[in-house]
């Protein structure tokens, strides 16, 4: 692509007032929705910033005026993914509710967010493919991931202290149980609907599937 064109912002979206800063936030909000569709359907490596550009209100040179380029532009819409699933996670009231309860419903909450945003999946299958070698360069995405396992940590400390879960449970186990469920399900629907013939997407399965999940869990962490 070439080295990135200057920095210096262009005179019709220069620094101003707040109707410039929010004209600044949506255009910003536009090129990352865009991206996020473009890098999730045709991966890193087949993304064009041109055909992003193309596709929103704005121009190459704005997205590289926000963003430096297509790796920090895939960055970000990777932060932007993560971000909001972490954000979810922490709205879940744990302090309140019966561990068991809290389990669930964290998985549950996992659950409907994978299903409901596959570009997020897509996003975290292209990263694998490369590796992480984006997700590695971020600082943001490295902090994303304390609160997911504070959140959890809390839920197992008040369960074990209760008697309800085992005590050599690890929270980054049990993330990694929920998130492989989740991701399985939707990743790779198409696969496993060409070699089983069954749709994991089903709606009339959808509750079936989110009860199995939460039981899953929770008979990992009761079991002795």
């Amino acid at each position: 692509m070439g080295a990135p064109l200057s920095k210096e912002a262009p005179a019709d979206h220069s620094p101003g007032g707040p109707e410039r800063q929010r004209d600044a936030e949506r255009t910003r909000t536009e090129i990352l929705d865009v991206a996020t569709r473009e890098f999730a359907d045709k991966g890193y490596s087949g993304a064009r910033v041109d055909e992003i550009a193309a596709k929103t209100s704005t121009t190459k040179r704005m997205i590289y005026y926000y963003f430096g380029g297509k790796e920090q532009l895939y960055v970000a819409a990777l932060e932007r993914a993560y971000a909001l699933i972490r954000s979810i996670e922490q709205e879940l009231d744990v302090e309140h509710l019966d561990p068991i309860d809290a389990i669930r419903q964290l998985a549950e909450l996992t659950f409907d967010h994978h299903e409901s945003h596959p570009d997020f999946i897509r996003l975290v299958s292209i990263e694998n493919i490369h590796r992480a070698e984006h997700i590695a360069t971020s600082s943001a995405l490295s902090s994303l991931a304390n609160p997911a396992l504070e959140v959890l940590a809390r839920i197992l400390d008040r369960g074990r202290a209760a008697g309800h879960f085992r005590g050599d449970v690890d929270a980054l186990d049990v993330h990694m149980m929920i998130s492989a469920f989740c991701i399985f399900r939707t990743a790779n629907q198409h696969t496993f609907k060409a070699i089983f013939g069954r749709d994991m997407l089903d709606p009339e399965r959808r509750a079936h599937y989110r009860t199995m999940l939460g039981d899953m869990v929770l008979e990992y962490l009761t079991a002795r």
